[in-house]
C-alpha cells in the first residue's frame, strides 16, 4: 500500500486528489495538509512514501516547505504546478531542490481531462513512491554558469581537426522523461563550449516548460542552450530542446547542413516530444553517425527510434537503474539489446565526450 501526504491551500484540489487516489485499491491517502507549515510536521508524524505538494500556499510556499522535507525528512514528492512561465520556472527550481517530478495543476480543464489526469496522478504516485533516500539526496547542479577554462593550444588544434573531418559522430539525440530536467542539468554543464556536434533533446515537459528550461540549462552551462524553433540550424555546441507539445526532427537542408522541423501535428506517437520521432529523424538525417543517449524516464518512448538507430550502425547510452528516478526507457531499450554501454548518470557526460 502506498502511503500519500496531500499538500495544497485549495479544498477543491485536496479533495480531487484525494478522490483519484482513493480510487486505487493500491494507495491510501492518510493526510492532507493546507500550508507548508502543516505539511512539514504531517511529514515526520505520518511518515507518507510520498508527498503531493502545491507551489503557491499562505504561511510557507511549497518551494521553503520542500527545503525542509528534503533537509529534515526526504520523502518522495510531487510538485502541483500551475501551467503559467512562473509555474514552470518555480517548478523547475522545485527539481533541482529535490522533488521528483510535477502534475500540471489546470483547475479549468480538470473536468474535462480529469480521467487522463487521473491515469497520469495515480501512475506517478506508485512509481515514484518507491524512489530511494539515495537518489533523493543526489548533489545539486552549479548554480551558475562555470568559468571557461582555456585549452592548451595541442589540445584545441586535435578538437578542431576531429571536429572538420574526423568526426566518428554526427549529432548526439537525448530521449527522457520523468527524472530528465536533473539528469540533463548534471550533462549538459560538464560538455565544453567547443563540443564538435549539435545536441537535440526530447523531454517529456508541458509547453509553457521547455523555454524556461532552456534558459536555465545555459546559464549553467558553457553549451549554448535554446528551445528549438523551425528552421533553426545545426550548430555544434548548441542544444536545442524540443518545445513542449510539439515534435521535433533534424532534416538535411543543403550540403551539409542540417536544420529543425517542429511539428504541432501529435501524429501517431503517444507522447509530444516523441523520443522516437526524434530518434528515427536523426537516423534518417545521420546515418550511423547518430549517438543515442536514453535518460531516465517512464514508459517506452525511443525504443523503436533506438532499434533504427541500431541497424543503421549507430551507438546508444542508456542510464543506469541506480541513478535513474525511474528505470522505464532505459529499460526498454536495454531489455531490447540495443545498448552499447549502461553508464550511471556521473559517467554520461564523460563517455559521451569520449565518443564523438
Amino acid at each position: 500500500m502506498v502511503r500519500v501526504l496531500i499538500v495544497d491551500d485549495s479544498a477543491f484540489m485536496r479533495n480531487a486528489l484525494s478522490s483519484m487516489l482513493s480510487s486505487d485499491k493500491e494507495i491510501q491517502v492518510v493526510g492532507t495538509a493546507r500550508n507548508g507549515i502543516e505539511a512539514i510536521a504531517k511529514v515526520k508524524t505520518l511518515r507518507p512514501d510520498i508527498v503531493t505538494l502545491d507551489v503557491e500556499m499562505p504561511r510557507m510556499d511549497g518551494l521553503d516547505a520542500l527545503r525542509h522535507i528534503m533537509a529534515e525528512n526526504p520523502v518522495p514528492v510531487v510538485m502541483v504546478s500551475s501551467l503559467t512561465e512562473e509555474g514552470a520556472k518555480v517548478t523547475l527550481e522545485a527539481l533541482e531542490i529535490g522533488a521528483l517530478d510535477f502534475i500540471p495543476k489546470n483547475l479549468h480543464d480538470l473536468s474535462v481531462n480529469i480521467l487522463k489526469l487521473k491515469e497520469t496522478l495515480v501512475e506517478k504516485i506508485k512509481l515514484l513512491s518507491h524512489t530511494s533516500r539515495a537518489k533523493l539526496i543526489r548533489k545539486a547542479p552549479p548554480l551558475s554558469k562555470p568559468l571557461k577554462e582555456t585549452k592548451p593550444e595541442s589540445e584545441t588544434v586535435a578538437r578542431q581537426d576531429r571536429a572538420i573531418g574526423q568526426r566518428r559522430m554526427g549529432i548526439l539525440a537525448i530521449g527522457t522523461s520523468t527524472g530528465g530536467p536533473k539528469a540533463l542539468q548534471e550533462i549538459l554543464p560538464s560538455l565544453p563550449a567547443n563540443f564538435p556536434v549539435p545536441i537535440v533533446i526530447a523531454q517529456h515537459m508541458p509547453s509553457n516548460f521547455t523555454g524556461p528550461f532552456a534558459e536555465r540549462l545555459d546559464s549553467l552551462s558553457e553549451l549554448t542552450v535554446k528551445e528549438a524553433a523551425e528552421g533553426d540550424t545545426l550548430k555544434p555546441g548548441h542544444a536545442y530542446i524540443a518545445p513542449g507539445g510539439h515534435n521535433m526532427r533534424v532534416a538535411r537542408t543543403s550540403g551539409l547542413e542540417s536544420s529543425i522541423m517542429i511539428s504541432e501535428n501529435k501524429e501517431e506517437y503517444i507522447y509530444c516530444p516523441s523520443v522516437d520521432a526524434l530518434f528515427l529523424s536523426a537516423n534518417e538525417t545521420y546515418p550511423g553517425r547518430t549517438l543515442g543517449l536514453v535518460l531516465t524516464g517512464m514508459g517506452h518512448d525511443g525504443l523503436d527510434g533506438a532499434r533504427e538507430l541500431r541497424r543503421s550502425g549507430a551507438r546508444i547510452f542508456a542510464q543506469d537503474e541506480d541513478t535513474c528516478v525511474v528505470f522505464g526507457m532505459p529499460k526498454a531499450v536495454v531489455d531490447a539489446d540495443l545498448v552499447d554501454k549502461v553508464l550511471p548518470l556521473e559517467r554520461i557526460a564523460g563517455e559521451v565526450i569520449n565518443s564523438v
